[in-house]
């Protein structure tokens, strides 16, 4: 069972599915076409996507041309192949939708930024290229955009409960503050695994930074209790 499954999440996947095809029937065709998706992963996140050249890719993978053809029609395919492989891991848990039971709110909250934070440093070339190909493609440009509004729905759902229990500011509109909250957390990651900015500090201070900002926010108590 896949993490989405696991908490009940109804997340788009990254990839169109007219861009995938069926994996291959023979151990043979199965290894060939791993090393295609390997190695345009490389070329994409070396040279972006615009840049690459489908010569590049073959190069990589040591093979012909007409092998490509024969697993991918085109580069958009090759990028599909490659974000279906890496979207378990970028599909993310985020903030989560309680706190467990030996966790305060607040400490549930950092949990999932941590998260958040560690799955976006180990696709961060990946998202970089996901952002690059959204500007010039409309089809990953919808995918882009519905997975983001997924994840705000998520989030304020979870926002919502906190209202419920007690916990965040009842005042403040759950979807406007999960739409909010999860865009800055997003470019937080976006500009210093991304980009790669030099002032943004560790892991360890941008989650901390990004959990209390959180917490200030939703007016949560900083040791987690309900609010009075």
């Amino acid at each position: 069972m896949s993490k989405t499954e696991e908490q009940g999440e109804d997340l788009p996947a990254l990839v169109d599915p007219t861009l995938t095809r069926d994996l291959p029937s023979t151990p043979r065709g199965i290894r060939t076409r791993a090393s295609l998706v390997a190695a345009a992963r490389t070329v994409f996140e070396r040279d972006g996507f615009i840049d690459s050249r489908l010569t590049d890719i073959t190069k990589e993978a040591q093979c012909s041309t007409g092998t490509f053809y024969t697993y991918f029609d085109s580069k958009e395919e090759a990028l599909a192949a490659v974000l279906h492989e890496a979207q378990e891991d970028m599909l993310h848990p985020g903030p989560p939708q309680g706190h467990h039971k030996d966790r305060s709110v607040v400490e549930s909250l950092e949990a999932g930024n941590r998260a958040y934070v560690e799955a976006y440093k180990r696709n961060a070339k990946l998202m970089l290229l996901l952002e690059q190909v959204a500007a010039v493609d409309p089809k990953f440009r919808r995918l882009r955009l519905d997975r983001g509004r997924a994840f705000a729905q998520r989030n304020c759902r979870w926002i919502k409960k906190l209202q419920d229990e007690g916990f965040a500011d009842p005042s403040l509109d759950p979807v406007m503050s999960a739409s909010a909250l999860s865009l800055m957390v997003g470019r937080m990651a976006y500009f210093k695994y991304a980009l790669e900015e030099p002032d943004w500090g560790t892991d360890d201070l941008l989650v901390e930074t990004a959990t209390k900002l959180w917490v200030n926010a939703l007016g949560i108590p900083a040791d987690g209790s309900r609010r009075t």
